[in-house]
């Protein structure tokens, strides 16, 4: 059969002439209507409107055929819906209700998917709005901020949820949003109060320390510097590395300034006069300056802090000797003072290291609590080696021929014992520092 055979059979099937006029046969629930003329033949006024019926259901299967490879098919419903509506009014001969059919199938399969895509939006939109509502407890700004970035992008990428439901979640989101920035926003604010603080604290210790620099009043003036040095540690807050240390370097020079017309004001006291040797209480206040300077050193940075601390040793072997209660008192400040700063020059080495392999916190008070955990660990090494030299010491036979090598273990022990008592007050000024920053 040829297609203009098929295509008049069909026309016949669905159509029909009569008074000069092309009628629809009854279809989708509409009476038979007139759809057209003759203008030639009756045979080709059919074959005309049977040709207009296959335009409109070639249009039918490309679409159809578009959403079937579409992942988002609910972009199609409308189409769907124009052609559907069409199909009551169209002129044209075929099988209008097979179309009908056709499209309400697509119609409905598009109503599901949208309904499944509705459900997988809405958990992924609840997902967004549970991870957006978590960050409230965060203070891990930066990290946080690029969260919050990915969370808008990732909700507005996502589609549609049922109506009923847009407004409610939108505002949940948003508020979990906003929530985040004002604290974030507060934060700033404080830490800008915060910074003014500890600025407008250092400049007055170090307006203090310069007003003293130039007194004469020697021992006071050493006292009131040493409680100007410990005020400085004692400092609750940070500043920009930069800032800080063109603080701390004022300051410093500050004492430093002081600290060395001490020094010359001693030496000149002992060379003057009949050029007598000092006297034990010149000795004990030049070994008192240095055990305050040994302490101060507790505010400096630690790798420049190890440095000073040698050359006071330096200056304290040159002091003469003086006996005494008073005299062991000084030296054990002297002591303690310089193996707080070797300890902690190991400590920061130990840290350097650390920092290649593992995040090291910056806020003071998870800083503070970071070196004292650290200490404990390398505590347990020093208790450890200090057991087995007490063992091999234990050991070790009474002859006068081990004497050497028990000068040599006792010598250890009491380094190690040192090294544990020094680490002991670290970790527990560590823990102060820690309890006061948090």
């Amino acid at each position: 059969m040829e297609p203009t055979d098929h295509l008049l059979a069909e026309a016949q099937r669905y159509g029909y002439v009569e008074a000069g006029g092309v009628w629809l046969r009854p279809v989708l629930a509409q009476p038979a209507r007139q759809i057209g003329l003759v203008k030639e033949t009756d045979e080709a006024a059919l074959l005309y409107f049977a040709q207009r019926f296959e335009s409109l259901r070639a249009k039918v299967d490309s679409l159809l055929v578009k959403m079937e490879a579409s992942d988002n098919k609910g972009s199609f419903l409308m189409k769907a819906l124009h052609l559907k509506e069409q199909l009551l009014t169209y002129d044209g001969l075929g099988d209008f209700a097979n179309l009908h059919r056709r499209l309400t199938e697509a119609e409905e399969a598009i109503a599901v998917t949208v309904a499944q895509n509705r459900e997988k939006n809405l958990a992924t939109k609840l997902g967004f709005i549970q991870e957006a509502e978590a960050l409230r407890d965060s203070v891990e700004w930066v990290s946080a901020s690029e969260k919050v970035k990915d969370l808008r992008q990732g909700w507005l990428k996502t589609g549609p949820v049922d109506k009923a439901m847009t407004d409610e979640l939108e505002t949940r989101f948003q508020a979990a949003i906003q929530e985040f920035f004002d604290r974030r926003k507060a934060f700033q604010s404080d830490k800008k109060a915060m910074v003014a603080r500890v600025q407008n604290r250092y400049r007055d210790l170090i307006q203090q320390a310069e007003n003293l620099k130039n007194s004469d009043q020697f021992e006071t003036t050493s006292r009131q510097l040493k409680q100007l040095q410990q005020a400085w540690r004692e400092v609750n807050g940070s500043l920009p590395k930069k800032q800080a240390s063109e603080l701390w370097t004022r300051f410093r020079a500050a004492n430093n300034h002081f600290f060395e017309r001490l020094k010359a004001h001693i030496a000149a006291q002992q060379a003057a006069g009949t050029g007598a040797a000092a006297t034990p209480e010149q000795l004990l206040a030049r070994k008192r300056a240095l055990a305050e300077r040994a302490e101060a050193l507790m505010a400096v940075p630690p790798q420049e802090a190890i440095h000073q601390a040698k050359a006071l040793q330096a200056e304290w072997k040159q002091v003469g000797t003086v006996r005494g209660e008073e005299s062991d008192r000084i030296w054990q400040r002297f002591m303690v003072a310089c193996d707080k700063i070797f300890e902690l020059s190991a400590l920061e080495y130990h840290l350097r290291k650390r920092a290649a392999t593992e995040a090291v916190p910056t806020a003071p008070a998870e800083r503070a609590r970071y070196r004292a955990s650290t200490l404990r660990e390398l505590l347990k090494d020093d208790q450890a080696e200090l057991a087995t030299l007490r063992d091999n010491l234990d050991k070790l036979s009474p002859s006068a021929a081990n004497d050497s090598f028990r000068q040599m273990l006792q010598t250890k022990i009491r380094s190690f014992e040192r090294k544990i008592r020094t680490k002991n007050d670290l970790i527990a000024l560590f823990s102060q520092q820690a309890q006061a920053a948090g």
